[in-house]
């Protein structure tokens, strides 16, 4: 692989994960006003007209036609759709339960998910340090969560399954549009703008209606409160065009392990607004990130 295409996953996966962090941050603060499912979909609903812009972008600088859609591409792109709703679904059903900390915490394991399964399921096997530095920064990222739990409550918890099943999803999802947009067979630029504007087209409408049928009210609140939702949009879609081009230029595995840096740019928007202390923990999280990244970048 050429310096250019690594440089080129690397600044993605950090815009990816800087822009997860600030559209987290504006999710909290719009799902108090908002149902779960209907804040979720304000993800895709609202992202899905920059989508389709961004892509019109690619193709026009690129100079390139798009290609047509092949049944590879369909198939995995279709399934990275509905299983990243899936995912969705499972950490929302997971805070029905008790220490629902705890499952969201365990929803974090999908960096070392992603990496299993391209191993086994894609030939996407990586060298030792690259396991080395994803197993690091997931314990790295757990110890961030400031969540204490112990076997017992894992297996005593309903919703830890869910949390697992949620990493599972995106850990699927992640793997899938890497395969779905290698499928196209095109510039990889505009194939993973491609596969964006896809899944974010099939989300839109399968929440869409989802809304339409259980709770058309949401709808109303969305225009209401149009300048979060917006920005919530907005915002999701940049980080979907950093996630999904550096899965098209490197291994997922690769892309969630740098990616795991998101937590650093979520602590430092809690602490500049709450003005809260790090601690001892969070120090250790911190590091042990930092290593796993080196690790990954110089060695891996």
């Amino acid at each position: 692989m050429s310096f250019f295409q690594i440089d080129t996953w690397i600044a993605f996966t950090l815009l990816a994960a800087f822009m997860q962090a600030i559209r987290t941050a504006g999710q909290k603060q719009l799902s108090e006003k908002l149902s779960s499912l209907a804040t979720a979909g304000v993800r895709y609903i609202f992202a899905l007209p920059f989508a389709w812009c961004y892509l019109y972008w690619m193709v026009e600088r690129y100079d390139v036609t798009i290609p047509t859609l092949n049944t590879t591409f369909i198939q995995y792109a279709s399934i990275a759709s509905v299983a990243q709703l899936i995912s969705t679904a499972c950490l929302v059903a997971a805070f029905s339960y008790r220490n629902f900390a705890v499952a969201t915490s365990l929803a974090k394991t999908e960096a070392i998910q992603v990496a299993i399964i391209g191993a086994v399921f894609f030939g996407a096997s990586l060298s030792a340090f690259g396991w080395f530095s994803v197993v690091i920064g997931m314990v790295g990222v757990l110890l961030l969560s400031k969540v204490k739990f112990t076997w017992q409550d894992i297996f005593n918890n309903p919703g830890a399954a869910y949390g697992l099943a949620s990493g599972l999803g995106l850990a699927i999802t992640t793997s899938l549009i890497r395969e779905a947009s290698l499928a196209l067979n095109t510039h990889l630029m505009v194939s993973a703008a491609i596969t964006l504007v896809f899944l974010i087209t099939a989300q839109s409408i399968l929440a869409a209606i989802y809304l339409l049928l259980t709770d058309v009210s949401q709808f109303r609140k969305m225009v209401v409160n149009w300048r979060l939702a917006l920005f919530v949009g907005v915002t999701s879609v940049l980080g979907s065009i950093g996630w999904f081009t550096a899965a098209s230029y490197q291994t997922a595995a690769y892309v969630k392990a740098l990616g795991q840096v998101e937590f650093f740019f979520t602590l430092i928007l809690t602490y500049r607004v709450f003005k809260e202390k790090v601690t001892f923990v969070e120090i250790i999280g911190m590091a042990l990130i930092v290593i796993s990244v080196i690790v990954l970048l110089l060695f891996a």
